[in-house]
């Protein structure tokens, strides 16, 4: 089954202008606020990580029609479902239904705006030697992956070249399914804006795209 990765909009048209917002308007309502806190006190108990939060979002059926938190709102709440604490019983009635289960970790105010700054570094050791190098052409894997997978779409079977090694990385596409970190290595890869899009891009352009060795294919 191929997965659906309903925020693989990368040059897709018919998207509209992008509107950004003032820089001193953080949210449009309190809800929003609020949201972000549930979000980062459920993550404190280690029930989820970041990569399984961007495999809920984007697999949101209503993913197209919800605005920036409101994804982070229903997300949650499938998350907080499938790591069992909380039952779709609770969701329905918008109340506590079972006991609660214990937390593996809890964030106090206090350690809010430390655990805010502060992220947990996604490099690791490596085990094995890079596959591949810099100046060296590669191809993007060609089939869609049945996971979720942070390669875009619109980069998938294009040609580009090697521009850097960035050394070995917490692998998203396992750790989003809770299947460990299962470390690869990770690459600066740059590819033409027509090897990507085609004739149609109106001047010259290169795109650089962070992809693990998974994604490479070696050239013939």
């Amino acid at each position: 089954m191929t997965y659906v990765s309903h925020a693989d909009l990368g040059g897709k048209p018919g998207l509209g202008p992008v509107v950004g917002n003032s820089d001193d308007q953080v949210f449009h309502f309190d809800w929003e606020g609020r949201t972000l806190a549930l979000t980062l006190a459920m993550a404190a108990t280690g029930a989820f990580n970041v990569d399984m939060t961007r495999r809920a979002r984007e697999t949101l059926a209503r993913y197209a029609e919800l605005t920036y938190y409101a994804t982070w709102f229903e997300a949650l709440a499938v998350l907080l479902v499938e790591c069992g604490l909380v039952g779709e019983d609770e969701l329905a009635a918008g109340n506590m239904l079972h006991p609660p289960q214990p937390a593996m970790g809890v964030l106090h105010a206090r350690d809010v705006p430390a655990a805010v700054a502060k992220s947990r570094a996604p490099e690791r050791q490596p085990t094995a030697p890079a596959r591949f190098e810099v100046g060296q052409s590669v191809r993007m894997r060609t089939t869609p992956a049945p996971h979720h997978s942070r390669l875009p779409g619109y980069a998938r079977g294009k040609v580009g070249c090697i521009e850097r090694v960035r050394g070995v990385h917490v692998f998203a596409d396992s750790h989003a399914h809770g299947l460990g970190e299962d470390p690869q290595w990770l690459y600066s890869v740059v590819f033409e804006g027509r090897e990507l899009w085609g004739d149609d891009v109106p001047y010259a352009m290169s795109v650089a795209l962070d992809a693990w060795e998974p994604y490479l294919e070696a050239l013939p």
